[in-house]
């Protein structure tokens, strides 16, 4: 077996799982790389039902959230925002922690 299928698939059922799915997507906002964050984003909309589910409950068009989501997408931030509902999570900003604040 593909050890690459296999890691995809436990990926995405892991992802399910709405912790999971919310320190998944903010290990990648960490990275601070926007194609990060939308393959990420890309991976826990597989996880919640697929493109087009989650396109239909954010009343979104699939194609749309499919140039959304692509490597050269550049989503607004309500679309995001519309997105992470649609899949039961939400925005949040905490203060960083003290000995990064400090450098």
């Amino acid at each position: 077996m593909n050890k690459t299928t296999s890691y995809q698939k436990d990926l995405i059922e892991s992802l399910k799982d709405p912790r999971e799915a919310a320190a998944y997507l903010n290990a990648a906002i960490e990275e601070g790389d926007r194609t990060v964050f939308l393959l990420a984003l890309r991976n826990v909309a597989k996880a919640h039902g697929g493109m087009a589910s989650i396109a239909e409950k954010a009343s979104l068009n699939r194609e749309g959230l499919y140039r959304m989501l692509s490597k050269k997408g550049n989503p607004e931030i309500e679309s995001i925002h519309v997105l992470l509902r649609a899949m039961g999570l939400r925005f949040a900003v905490e203060p960083e922690p003290q000995e990064r604040q400090a450098a």
